[in-house]
């Protein structure tokens, strides 16, 4: 792949999404993509054009360069206006989409310790980006920028305020995906995001909401990390923090308890079963006793939050659904909301059963929307802006 191009609407812009042991790359708007998985151990590899022997890869660098080496040799000469790299944690110092540098790429690796599951990854995949593709801009987009609005109410913690002063509050995730189908909504109902009320619930292996006023994040499910707030596929969401003591004084180390609460846990702690939530609705489906439980808090922990979100927007105009349980799963979008009628908010079943954009009845107060996110292209279009605003689309 080349660099810049003096026509940069014609260019490719290389997204990078680098997670905890797996690496993503996709050109967009041409859509040609490398996954890679399970690093450190059985690697899998797959792309958009092609079946790939999957050699063991231990590191995200390895990982992005054998990535590369594929689309290179099934593309040939790319050229390329930016490379957009999606970073989860942002801190307080970034809030917008960063061009990068030295300066940057130190400052992400100083945050390390607030995203220690994925800002390692993120940082190997950018130094190795700009290693191999140096004459190309590198742009970093912070899964916590969107969440830069919430108010100090919502992000701060019961503690004295010179934690939250050396950065102990609430920073929020998911901010691309949220931001995104915010925006979709708002352009499917012909209406301004600025007059809107609006809840997003991002709802995968990772899950979270945001309460949506006037098009900024106004409240969060997540928090100082990713771990916070609903029930998730190995993730247990909300606990109380005393027994996390509890657990320590009775002789659990840090590490098994870091690993209980971020990956043995969720639906997969508590169904014993699987993090995907279609294995768990079928055992469920067999009376399982865990997985049955471990659907009724997931939905209960949704519920909740709506309506706690609805009560701090002082109203609530539109519901979204999102991620791969929201986008896909039918039974869950029903659970979620069942109950939740003296808000004015009622589902249509048809319109549910069939994954209808708008799956709300006619006589629903709020509208309830299905929008499939789409966190890359966001990714690529403010990766775009920044290069061009820059200069650095320019050849």
């Amino acid at each position: 792949m080349s660099g810049r191009t003096s026509d940069a609407a014609a260019a490719q812009v290389l997204v990078v999404n680098a997670g905890s042991s797996s690496l993503k790359m996709k050109l967009l708007p041409s859509g040609e993509s490398v996954l890679i998985e399970r690093l450190g151990g059985p690697t899998s590899v797959r792309a958009s054009f092609a079946l790939v022997d999957s050699p063991r890869l231990e590191r995200h660098d390895h990982a992005f360069d054998f990535g590369l080496q594929l689309l290179n040799a099934h593309l040939g000469p790319v050229t390329l206006a930016a490379v957009g790299h999606r970073v989860v944690h942002g801190g307080t110092r970034f809030v917008t989409p960063t061009l990068i540098d030295e300066q940057v790429e130190t400052a992400i690796e100083e945050l390390c310790p607030l995203a220690p599951l994925h800002n390692p990854g993120n940082l190997a995949a950018i130094r190795a980006a700009r290693a191999a593709l140096p004459d190309v801009p590198h742009v970093a987009i912070f899964d916590t920028a969107f969440h830069a609005t919430l108010p100090r109410h919502a992000y701060l913690y019961g503690l004295p305020l010179e934690y939250a002063e050396d950065g102990v509050r609430r920073y929020g995730f998911h901010g691309t995906s949220h931001q995104y189908v915010s925006h979709k909504a708002a352009e499917l109902l012909g209406r301004p995001l600025a007059e809107l009320k609006m809840i997003t619930m991002h709802l995968g292996n990772g899950a979270s909401a945001t309460a949506i006023a006037g098009g900024e994040s106004v409240d969060t499910s997540m928090g100082f990390t990713p771990l916070e707030g609903l029930l998730m596929g190995t993730r247990t969401g909300d606990i109380d923090p005393g027994l996390l003591v509890h657990l320590l004084r009775g002789g659990m180390s840090l590490d098994a308890l870091d690993h209980l609460l971020n990956r043995g846990a969720g639906l997969r702690g508590m169904s014993g079963i699987s993090n995907d939530m279609r294995d768990v609705r079928q055992a469920a489906n067999a009376g399982e006793a865990g997985a049955q439980a471990a659907l009724e808090l997931f939905a209960y922990r949704v519920k909740k939050t709506i309506g706690g979100y609805a009560a701090a927007l002082g109203g609530l105009d539109v519901l979204v659904f999102t991620g791969g349980i929201g986008e896909n799963d039918v039974a869950a979008r029903a659970e979620c909301v069942a109950g939740l009628e003296f808000l004015g908010l009622r589902l249509d079943a048809a319109r549910n059963a069939r994954g209808d954009e708008v799956i709300s009845s006619s006589d629903s107060a709020v509208t309830v929307l299905v929008v499939r996110t789409d966190e890359e292209g966001l990714i690529a279009e403010q990766a775009r802006a920044v290069a061009s605003a820059h200069g650095r689309t320019q050849a």
